[in-house]
């Protein structure tokens, strides 16, 4: 009873603390409804890996050409990215208390590329503060993102546990950087966000991955509408777009040209073509990993600097929406409204 007593106090605790934190609160919730299993690994891991190696790559590769062999011309004015007039050439170099703040808000997740756990970098971060400050700095002021952070593990996740574990197309890939990288990461991205919040590059309605634009705002604005028009007797069509492997297809040239036609330059604009380029990763099972294989697409997964550059990548799209009489809510999960009056 004391046994049940404690793990139910403990619960209640843990879902009181995350209730003004919606994406904390259903983690939790998840855990404590879908347990986590243990996932049986094959046999023979080498050449599962060499398999999941191929399967992953040859999927972004097959969408690329689908894509390319679809592609439609839309007129170069409607896509052109705007000057901005603020020029940002170089970053604002670091102090030990930024670091400090940093390490304190990045989850402690460790790579298998990692030379020690996260968490005890965390731990030790008062006598290696230091170190990550001169690093970051150089970084910033050469323009340059470590080739060392450039590689990725990849850990294929079934995606339903009722699904067949022996086809490759029912995981999923889950990518994860060095613990450094990432620091290095949220140091650029908060002054990319400062640029982006300075000059209004973004769509008003661009949604997802953006401070005080999230999705259920997003939609909140979308069925605001919905009624609006329905007071008006019109008739709504509602056309969703999903990506597939949104991130992973995203081009290279042209996102760098983005970013040059906002007012990128100088080190931060190298900086950024060194992150993106030069990138490779490979599958680990256990304790067996793939060969690594080049990346010369996309943006690596995760939730710091990946998710403000394919906000910036596909910021044209309610622009090219618009230019069709049509009305983009998020440029993430878009959302076309053109109307119709009823008895037409």
């Amino acid at each position: 009873m004391a046994l049940r007593a404690a793990r139910k106090a403990f619960t209640t605790a843990r879902i009181a603390s995350a209730a003004n934190r919606p994406s904390e609160l259903f983690r939790v919730v998840g855990e404590l409804l879908r347990p986590p299993e243990t996932q049986k690994l094959p046999d023979d891991l080498a050449t599962w890996c060499s398999e999941f190696a191929h399967h992953f790559a040859g999927k972004v590769a097959q969408i690329r050409r689908e894509l390319d062999s679809s592609l439609t011309v839309v007129s170069a004015e409607v896509t052109k990215a705007p000057v901005c007039s603020i020029l940002w050439d170089s970053f604002r170099l670091v102090l030990p208390d930024d670091v400090e703040g940093i390490l304190g808000s990045v989850r402690a997740t460790t790579c298998a590329l990692d030379p020690c756990p996260s968490w005890l970098v965390k731990l030790a971060k008062d006598g290696l503060l230091e170190w990550f400050v001169a690093i970051i700095n150089a970084s910033l002021g050469q323009g340059s993102f470590p080739s060392c952070f450039n590689q990725a593990v990849v850990k294929p996740l079934l995606k339903k546990t009722s699904l067949d574990p022996s086809v490759c197309d029912n995981y999923r890939p889950i990518s994860n950087l060095p613990f450094l990288g990432k620091v290095l990461e949220w140091v650029v991205a908060t002054q990319l966000q400062g640029f982006l919040d300075d000059t209004d590059f973004l769509d008003c309605w661009q949604s997802g991955f953006r401070p005080g634009h999230s999705t259920e705002m997003a939609l909140v604005a979308l069925v605001d509408d919905l009624r609006r028009e329905l007071d008006r007797e019109s008739v709504t069509l509602l056309v969703l777009l999903d990506i597939s492997a949104a991130f992973d297809t995203i081009d290279h040239g042209i996102l760098l040209g983005r970013l040059s036609g906002m007012g990128l330059g100088g080190t931060v604009l190298q900086w950024l073509q060194s992150f993106l380029e030069g990138r490779s990763q490979m599958v680990k099972l256990g304790d067996t990993c793939s060969d690594p294989w080049p990346l010369t697409c996309g943006v690596p997964q995760g939730p710091i600097l990946s998710p403000m550059l394919f906000n910036i990548y596909m910021k044209p799209l309610g622009e090219v929406i618009r230019s069709f009489g049509g009305r983009c809510k998020s440029t993430t999960h878009s959302h076309l409204i053109p109307r119709k009056p009823l008895g037409c």
